[in-house]
């Protein structure tokens, strides 16, 4: 008799694991709290796999012999915790994926830089002409990719909640590019538990697989104190090139792996900016112990168009530029968006509050922020913490009054920046719809 599997959530990574299911004998259920997507209900249809939206059928779900659940589903639903009592195992869609994938896997991690990372690797593979597919938190559902492609690597990026999930899963290449605080809501407000939960990336390897990291992370430098890495650990940062890692030496990015050294200017990264410049090294380090040619990697890191919604230079408007920054939903990711913009900004924040600590951005609001819009439904924690450094502070309800009161209040030279350092599910669907209806406000102005 075929095994029962139920799969909870169905969107990207729930349809495509239902797919992978389905093609590996299982007797799926596809369970929805919430409206199915068109699009996932007509593949469901297509495929004649059994589901259901608007509730959970308790009765269809606790009696499975395993569970997949969608990273946004958190471990302390009733639901998760019914199965858990039952001892029936409840695994994310990467783990699932991970029994049938025969190819390699590159998987990128950390608090920041994460999408941009895994884009640019993605493309390094690329342009080498090597078959590579991309999943995780971008790309196609890594289940769905293993059930109906037949890709040679898989660059994969990796949220905590996704890694929370994997048991057997194992990284050949695994990438932490730092770890500061978020997300600490679902970690019991313990740092530690987050910091566990991104370290979960190096599970499982061996002495022939690599882990590639962040060595100026305070947080990465002291946790790697308790751990025995078997993995090859290839360190990159803004020091000394190690003898196996990446460093910058004067204007030039260095790598240097098995006695062989790649260099190129850092003038010549397409991506701009210290943090990206972590991001190139982790990417090159990447292609470098996946044997990619030299001239490849520098093609690759040089020519790379970047991500939407990150940093994204949108549109200049009667002098005044507007930068969509819609995926920084954490304080450290707006810290390098503030950090990155040399003229006076005006900064558009706000949204779904995760703990955040704003002190961090004192010193680059005082320097560089004129004004702050707010935008979200309680805006109280960011003005208190920046009533007394900054002067405007005004408090707006939907996108389009937040475009056109930053552009009221900006002069000829002057820049708009969306960088809310918060989540967005209070007055958007995800960060992507955010920024979306930014860039729309802002070509309407």
């Amino acid at each position: 008799m075929a095994k029962r599997i139920v799969i909870i959530g169905a969107g990207e990574s729930g349809v495509g694991s239902a797919i992978l299911a389905q093609k590996q004998d299982f007797d799926v259920w596809v369970s929805d709290a919430g409206k199915i997507q068109n699009k996932y209900k007509d593949v469901l249809i297509k495929y004649a796999i059994p589901f259901e939206e608007g509730k959970h059928s308790e009765d269809q779900i606790l009696n499975a012999d395993l569970a997949v659940k969608s990273p946004g589903v958190p471990d302390t639903a009733p639901l998760i915790e019914g199965l858990k009592a039952r001892a029936i195992p409840v695994i994310s869609e990467i783990e699932f994926a991970g029994r049938y994938n025969q190819a390699k896997t590159i998987c990128i991690t950390g608090s920041n830089g994460k999408t941009t990372t895994t884009m640019l690797i993605y493309h390094l593979l690329k342009t080498a002409g090597l078959k590579v597919g991309l999943a995780g938190n971008v790309g196609q559902s890594f289940a769905w990719q293993v059930a109906e492609k037949a890709f040679d690597y898989y660059v994969i990026e990796l949220s905590s909640f996704q890694l929370d999930g994997m048991y057997d899963f194992k990284a050949d290449v695994a990438i932490l590019l730092n770890i500061t605080p978020d997300h600490l809501d679902r970690y019991d407000y313990q740092l530690q538990n987050y910091v566990d939960s991104k370290f979960r990336i190096l599970q499982n390897q061996a002495a022939d697989d690599f882990f590639i990291y962040g060595a100026d992370d305070p947080i990465i430098q002291e946790e790697l104190k308790k751990r025995d890495i078997p993995a090859m650990c290839l360190p990159f940062g803004w020091t000394e090139t190690p003898e196996n890692g990446a460093g910058i030496e004067g204007d030039d990015l260095v790598i240097n792996w098995k006695k062989k050294s790649f260099n190129m200017s850092i003038f010549d990264i397409a991506l701009q900016g210290r943090h990206n410049t972590y991001n190139s090294m982790a990417a090159g380090l990447a292609g470098v112990v996946l044997n990619i040619k030299n001239e490849k990697i520098r093609e690759s890191l040089s020519d790379f168009k970047g991500v939407e919604h990150r940093l994204e230079r949108f549109l200049t408007v009667h002098g005044i530029e507007f930068i969509n920054d819609s995926k920084a939903t954490n304080v450290n990711s707006t810290w390098y968006a503030l950090e990155s913009i040399n003229k006076q900004i005006i900064w558009i924040a706000g949204g779904v509050d995760k703990g955040n600590d704003y002190a961090a951005l004192d010193e680059l609001v005082k320097n560089k922020v004129k004004a702050i819009i707010c935008l979200g439904v309680d805006n109280k924690k960011i003005k208190e913490a920046f009533a007394g450094i900054v002067t405007d502070i005004v408090e707006t309800e939907d996108m389009t009054e937040a475009v056109r009161s930053a552009y009221y209040l900006a002069k000829n030279g002057e820049t708009v920046l969306l960088s809310p350092a918060c989540a967005s599910f209070d007055l958007f669907e995800n960060y992507e719809d955010r920024g979306r209806q930014f860039k729309n406000a802002v070509r309407e102005l």
